[in-house]
Protein backbone atom coordinates (compact mmCIF):
# COMPACT_ATOMS: atom_id res chain seq x y z
CA UNK A 1 0.00 0.00 0.00
CA UNK A 2 1.49 2.96 -1.35
CA UNK A 3 1.04 6.47 0.32
CA UNK A 4 -1.30 8.07 -2.52
CA UNK A 5 -3.74 5.28 -1.77
CA UNK A 6 -3.70 5.81 2.11
CA UNK A 7 -4.35 9.71 0.84
CA UNK A 8 -7.12 8.54 -1.55
CA UNK A 9 -8.84 6.03 1.28
CA UNK A 10 -8.63 9.02 3.63
CA UNK A 11 -9.88 11.47 1.50
CA UNK A 12 -12.83 9.09 0.83
CA UNK A 13 -13.85 8.89 4.32
CA UNK A 14 -13.50 12.61 5.25
CA UNK A 15 -15.30 13.56 1.86
CA UNK A 16 -18.29 10.99 2.46
CA UNK A 17 -18.68 11.83 6.27
CA UNK A 18 -18.41 16.06 5.59
CA UNK A 19 -20.75 15.86 2.61
CA UNK A 20 -23.45 14.40 5.06
CA UNK A 21 -22.70 17.02 7.31
CA UNK A 22 -22.73 20.07 4.33
CA UNK A 23 -26.05 18.59 3.13
CA UNK A 24 -27.68 18.17 6.89
CA UNK A 25 -26.18 22.55 7.15
CA UNK A 26 -27.77 23.04 3.30
CA UNK A 27 -31.72 21.37 4.27
CA UNK A 28 -30.98 23.58 7.73
CA UNK A 29 -30.35 26.46 5.66
CA UNK A 30 -32.90 26.21 3.25
CA UNK A 31 -35.75 25.89 6.28
CA UNK A 32 -39.38 25.74 4.56
CA UNK A 33 -38.17 25.95 1.48
CA UNK A 34 -37.33 22.59 1.38
CA UNK A 35 -41.39 22.24 1.17
CA UNK A 36 -42.17 25.71 -0.50
CA UNK A 37 -39.78 25.18 -3.14
CA UNK A 38 -39.54 22.85 -6.24
CA UNK A 39 -38.95 19.72 -4.90
CA UNK A 40 -36.14 19.10 -7.34
CA UNK A 41 -33.83 20.58 -4.82
CA UNK A 42 -35.04 18.67 -1.85
CA UNK A 43 -34.73 14.89 -3.88
CA UNK A 44 -31.35 16.54 -4.64
CA UNK A 45 -30.33 16.89 -0.98
CA UNK A 46 -31.79 13.61 0.14
CA UNK A 47 -30.29 11.77 -2.51
CA UNK A 48 -26.91 13.17 -1.36
CA UNK A 49 -27.56 12.75 2.15
CA UNK A 50 -28.22 8.97 1.34
CA UNK A 51 -24.96 8.14 -0.91
CA UNK A 52 -22.45 10.72 1.43
CA UNK A 53 -23.98 9.06 4.63
CA UNK A 54 -23.63 5.01 2.92
CA UNK A 55 -20.03 6.15 1.49
CA UNK A 56 -19.01 7.38 4.84
CA UNK A 57 -20.24 3.95 6.97
CA UNK A 58 -18.91 1.70 4.55
CA UNK A 59 -15.17 3.42 4.36
CA UNK A 60 -14.97 3.87 8.25
CA UNK A 61 -15.50 0.29 8.62
CA UNK A 62 -12.82 -0.52 6.03
CA UNK A 63 -9.52 -1.13 7.62
CA UNK A 64 -7.73 -0.81 4.75
CA UNK A 65 -7.62 0.60 0.92
CA UNK A 66 -9.78 -1.09 -1.48
CA UNK A 67 -8.48 -2.89 -4.74
CA UNK A 68 -5.35 -0.60 -6.50
CA UNK A 69 -7.10 -1.25 -9.95
CA UNK A 70 -10.18 1.06 -8.90
CA UNK A 71 -7.70 4.05 -7.81
CA UNK A 72 -8.43 5.67 -10.60
CA UNK A 73 -11.93 5.15 -10.79
CA UNK A 74 -12.27 6.29 -6.97
CA UNK A 75 -10.31 9.33 -7.64
CA UNK A 76 -12.34 10.10 -10.51
CA UNK A 77 -15.89 9.66 -8.29
CA UNK A 78 -13.74 11.82 -5.36
CA UNK A 79 -13.79 14.72 -7.48
CA UNK A 80 -16.72 14.72 -8.82
CA UNK A 81 -18.62 14.19 -5.25
CA UNK A 82 -16.86 17.08 -4.71
CA UNK A 83 -18.41 19.23 -7.52
CA UNK A 84 -21.83 17.75 -6.50
CA UNK A 85 -21.53 18.91 -2.89
CA UNK A 86 -20.32 22.10 -3.82
CA UNK A 87 -23.12 22.65 -6.28
CA UNK A 88 -25.64 21.40 -3.76
CA UNK A 89 -24.68 23.57 -1.34
CA UNK A 90 -24.23 26.92 -3.89
CA UNK A 91 -27.92 26.30 -4.58
CA UNK A 92 -29.28 26.98 -1.22
CA UNK A 93 -31.99 29.82 -2.01
CA UNK A 94 -32.62 33.16 -0.73
CA UNK A 95 -36.04 32.66 1.13
CA UNK A 96 -39.19 34.69 1.25
CA UNK A 97 -39.17 37.53 3.88
CA UNK A 98 -42.02 38.38 6.41
CA UNK A 99 -43.08 40.42 4.02
CA UNK A 100 -44.18 37.89 1.00
CA UNK A 101 -44.89 35.35 3.22
CA UNK A 102 -47.76 37.79 4.63
CA UNK A 103 -48.92 38.52 1.42
CA UNK A 104 -49.51 34.96 0.44
CA UNK A 105 -52.90 34.77 1.93
CA UNK A 106 -56.10 34.78 0.28
CA UNK A 107 -58.79 37.49 0.98
CA UNK A 108 -62.14 38.99 -0.68
CA UNK A 109 -60.41 40.05 -2.71
CA UNK A 110 -58.31 37.29 -4.34
CA UNK A 111 -56.87 33.80 -3.67
CA UNK A 112 -53.31 32.50 -3.82
CA UNK A 113 -52.87 28.97 -3.93
CA UNK A 114 -49.48 26.90 -4.26
CA UNK A 115 -48.31 23.77 -5.06
CA UNK A 116 -45.37 21.72 -6.00
CA UNK A 117 -44.06 24.26 -9.33
CA UNK A 118 -46.37 27.20 -8.98
CA UNK A 119 -48.06 30.22 -7.00
CA UNK A 120 -51.32 31.01 -8.65
CA UNK A 121 -52.80 34.56 -7.21
CA UNK A 122 -56.61 34.18 -8.94
CA UNK A 123 -58.35 37.39 -8.36
CA UNK A 124 -62.32 37.42 -7.15
CA UNK A 125 -64.39 37.68 -9.70
CA UNK A 126 -64.19 37.56 -13.42
CA UNK A 127 -60.40 37.77 -14.13
CA UNK A 128 -59.29 40.60 -16.94
CA UNK A 129 -58.16 39.05 -20.06
CA UNK A 130 -54.38 39.81 -19.20
CA UNK A 131 -52.25 37.63 -16.67
CA UNK A 132 -49.04 37.94 -16.19
CA UNK A 133 -46.43 35.28 -15.51
CA UNK A 134 -43.04 35.73 -13.66
CA UNK A 135 -40.20 34.36 -13.54
CA UNK A 136 -37.95 34.80 -9.86
CA UNK A 137 -34.91 35.70 -9.94
CA UNK A 138 -31.87 32.93 -9.84
CA UNK A 139 -31.70 30.67 -6.28
CA UNK A 140 -34.53 33.09 -5.15
CA UNK A 141 -38.03 32.14 -3.35
CA UNK A 142 -40.96 32.40 -5.54
CA UNK A 143 -43.09 33.81 -2.50
CA UNK A 144 -40.61 36.61 -2.43
CA UNK A 145 -42.61 37.86 -4.81
CA UNK A 146 -45.88 37.58 -3.46
CA UNK A 147 -45.98 41.20 -2.27
CA UNK A 148 -44.76 43.25 -5.01
CA UNK A 149 -47.27 41.30 -7.40
CA UNK A 150 -50.32 40.85 -5.52
CA UNK A 151 -51.67 44.09 -6.42
CA UNK A 152 -51.69 42.87 -10.17
CA UNK A 153 -54.06 40.13 -8.97
CA UNK A 154 -55.79 42.29 -6.18
CA UNK A 155 -56.66 44.71 -9.46
CA UNK A 156 -58.36 41.47 -11.52
CA UNK A 157 -55.23 40.05 -13.26
CA UNK A 158 -54.03 36.52 -12.86
CA UNK A 159 -50.64 35.66 -11.75
CA UNK A 160 -48.46 32.75 -11.82
CA UNK A 161 -45.39 32.47 -10.25
CA UNK A 162 -43.47 29.50 -11.36
CA UNK A 163 -41.14 27.30 -8.79
CA UNK A 164 -37.98 26.94 -10.72
CA UNK A 165 -35.95 23.99 -10.42
CA UNK A 166 -32.81 23.93 -8.64
CA UNK A 167 -33.88 28.29 -8.74
CA UNK A 168 -32.35 28.31 -12.11
CA UNK A 169 -34.97 29.97 -15.08
CA UNK A 170 -33.51 28.46 -17.77
CA UNK A 171 -34.76 24.97 -16.58
CA UNK A 172 -38.24 26.57 -15.81
CA UNK A 173 -38.77 28.00 -19.93
CA UNK A 174 -41.39 25.04 -20.55
CA UNK A 175 -43.55 26.62 -17.42
CA UNK A 176 -44.83 29.32 -19.50
CA UNK A 177 -47.02 26.91 -22.28
CA UNK A 178 -47.85 25.05 -19.24
CA UNK A 179 -49.89 28.02 -17.96
CA UNK A 180 -50.98 29.10 -20.91
CA UNK A 181 -53.04 25.22 -21.09
CA UNK A 182 -54.20 25.48 -17.39
CA UNK A 183 -55.23 29.37 -17.40
CA UNK A 184 -57.49 29.09 -20.89
CA UNK A 185 -59.49 32.41 -19.63
CA UNK A 186 -56.58 34.39 -19.38
CA UNK A 187 -56.52 35.04 -23.24
CA UNK A 188 -53.01 37.24 -23.34
CA UNK A 189 -49.64 37.03 -20.83
CA UNK A 190 -47.61 39.73 -19.73
CA UNK A 191 -43.88 37.79 -19.12
CA UNK A 192 -41.94 38.80 -16.84
CA UNK A 193 -38.89 38.52 -14.75
CA UNK A 194 -36.72 39.11 -12.35
CA UNK A 195 -32.98 39.39 -13.15
CA UNK A 196 -32.28 35.92 -14.76
CA UNK A 197 -36.10 35.09 -14.77
CA UNK A 198 -36.46 38.46 -16.84
CA UNK A 199 -34.16 36.78 -19.65
CA UNK A 200 -35.86 33.72 -19.53
CA UNK A 201 -39.00 35.36 -19.92
CA UNK A 202 -37.32 37.42 -23.05
CA UNK A 203 -36.26 34.25 -24.51
CA UNK A 204 -40.23 33.11 -24.01
CA UNK A 205 -41.88 36.30 -25.77
CA UNK A 206 -39.14 35.94 -28.49
CA UNK A 207 -39.98 32.10 -29.17
CA UNK A 208 -43.79 33.11 -29.30
CA UNK A 209 -43.91 36.42 -31.25
CA UNK A 210 -45.51 34.44 -33.81
CA UNK A 211 -48.14 32.76 -32.90
CA UNK A 212 -51.11 33.26 -34.38
CA UNK A 213 -52.67 33.76 -30.81
CA UNK A 214 -51.04 36.43 -30.07
CA UNK A 215 -50.45 35.47 -26.21
CA UNK A 216 -47.51 37.52 -25.29
CA UNK A 217 -49.53 41.10 -24.24
CA UNK A 218 -45.85 42.53 -23.12
CA UNK A 219 -42.94 42.25 -21.37
CA UNK A 220 -42.00 43.33 -17.93
CA UNK A 221 -38.27 43.46 -16.88
CA UNK A 222 -37.23 43.57 -13.05
CA UNK A 223 -33.48 44.56 -12.76
CA UNK A 224 -33.22 42.82 -15.99
CA UNK A 225 -32.62 43.09 -19.89
CA UNK A 226 -32.83 40.22 -22.95
CA UNK A 227 -29.46 37.89 -23.66
CA UNK A 228 -30.32 38.52 -27.79
CA UNK A 229 -31.28 41.19 -30.25
CA UNK A 230 -35.57 41.59 -29.45
CA UNK A 231 -35.88 44.80 -31.27
CA UNK A 232 -38.47 43.37 -33.51
CA UNK A 233 -40.55 41.86 -30.81
CA UNK A 234 -44.22 43.79 -31.78
CA UNK A 235 -45.22 43.88 -27.91
CA UNK A 236 -44.70 46.37 -25.45
CA UNK A 237 -41.93 46.19 -23.26
CA UNK A 238 -41.47 48.06 -19.91
CA UNK A 239 -38.02 47.56 -17.87
CA UNK A 240 -37.99 49.19 -14.45
CA UNK A 241 -34.44 49.39 -12.69
CA UNK A 242 -32.87 50.44 -9.74
CA UNK A 243 -30.05 53.28 -9.89
CA UNK A 244 -28.13 51.79 -6.79
CA UNK A 245 -28.19 48.11 -8.40
CA UNK A 246 -24.73 46.63 -8.22
CA UNK A 247 -26.03 43.53 -9.76
CA UNK A 248 -27.98 44.77 -12.95
CA UNK A 249 -26.30 48.03 -12.85
CA UNK A 250 -27.58 51.45 -14.71
CA UNK A 251 -24.02 50.71 -17.01
CA UNK A 252 -25.43 47.06 -18.33
CA UNK A 253 -29.19 48.60 -18.12
CA UNK A 254 -27.37 51.61 -20.57
CA UNK A 255 -25.29 49.00 -22.86
CA UNK A 256 -28.62 46.50 -23.45
CA UNK A 257 -30.94 49.40 -25.05
CA UNK A 258 -29.79 48.47 -28.15
CA UNK A 259 -31.42 45.37 -27.64
CA UNK A 260 -34.78 46.45 -27.18
CA UNK A 261 -37.26 47.63 -29.09
CA UNK A 262 -37.29 51.83 -29.86
CA UNK A 263 -40.78 52.47 -28.06
CA UNK A 264 -39.61 50.50 -24.64
CA UNK A 265 -40.72 52.53 -21.37
CA UNK A 266 -38.10 52.87 -18.95
CA UNK A 267 -38.72 53.46 -15.15
CA UNK A 268 -36.08 53.73 -12.44
CA UNK A 269 -36.17 53.44 -8.70
CA UNK A 270 -34.04 56.46 -7.30
CA UNK A 271 -32.07 54.73 -4.33
CA UNK A 272 -33.10 51.18 -5.01
CA UNK A 273 -31.21 48.46 -5.34
CA UNK A 274 -30.91 44.56 -7.01
CA UNK A 275 -33.17 42.72 -4.01
CA UNK A 276 -35.88 45.43 -3.80
CA UNK A 277 -37.62 43.60 -6.64
CA UNK A 278 -38.47 41.09 -4.25
CA UNK A 279 -39.15 40.65 -0.17
CA UNK A 280 -35.68 37.96 0.42
CA UNK A 281 -33.22 40.05 1.92
CA UNK A 282 -30.18 41.52 1.13
CA UNK A 283 -28.42 39.52 -2.00
CA UNK A 284 -24.20 39.45 -2.18
CA UNK A 285 -22.70 41.62 -4.30
CA UNK A 286 -25.80 44.03 -4.40
CA UNK A 287 -25.63 48.03 -4.09
CA UNK A 288 -26.18 50.12 -0.53
CA UNK A 289 -30.03 51.32 -0.68
CA UNK A 290 -30.88 55.37 0.37
CA UNK A 291 -34.90 54.38 -0.47
CA UNK A 292 -36.38 51.95 2.28
CA UNK A 293 -37.75 48.44 1.00
CA UNK A 294 -41.41 49.30 1.58
CA UNK A 295 -41.12 52.44 -0.80
CA UNK A 296 -39.41 50.93 -3.56
CA UNK A 297 -41.96 47.56 -3.55
CA UNK A 298 -44.20 50.42 -3.42
CA UNK A 299 -42.91 52.21 -6.62
CA UNK A 300 -42.10 48.63 -8.40
CA UNK A 301 -46.02 47.83 -7.75
CA UNK A 302 -47.16 50.66 -9.39
CA UNK A 303 -45.22 51.10 -12.46
CA UNK A 304 -45.92 46.97 -13.17
CA UNK A 305 -49.94 47.18 -12.12
CA UNK A 306 -50.07 50.71 -14.80
CA UNK A 307 -48.31 49.12 -17.37
CA UNK A 308 -50.17 45.72 -17.16
CA UNK A 309 -53.30 47.35 -17.00
CA UNK A 310 -52.57 49.86 -20.66
CA UNK A 311 -52.82 46.39 -22.17
CA UNK A 312 -56.08 45.62 -21.20
CA UNK A 313 -58.81 45.34 -24.04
Amino acid sequence: MNRSEVVLFWAVRLVSALGAVAVVWAGISTGDMLVHGHPAYAILLGLLFIVCTAVAIRSWRRHTPGHRRFKVLRTIGLLASCGVLSLGCWLVPYSAAPAALSAMVSDGTLTVTESPTQILMTPTGTPSDVGVFFQPGALVDARAYAAVLRPLAESGHTVVIPKQPFGIAFLSTGAFNAARTEHRPVARWVLGGHSLGGVVAAIDAQSLANDPGRPVAGVLFFASYPASDMRTLPVPVLSISASNDALTTPEKLKASRSLLPKDTTYTEINGGVHANFGDYGTQSGDGEPTISRDEARTEISAAGLAFVQSLGR
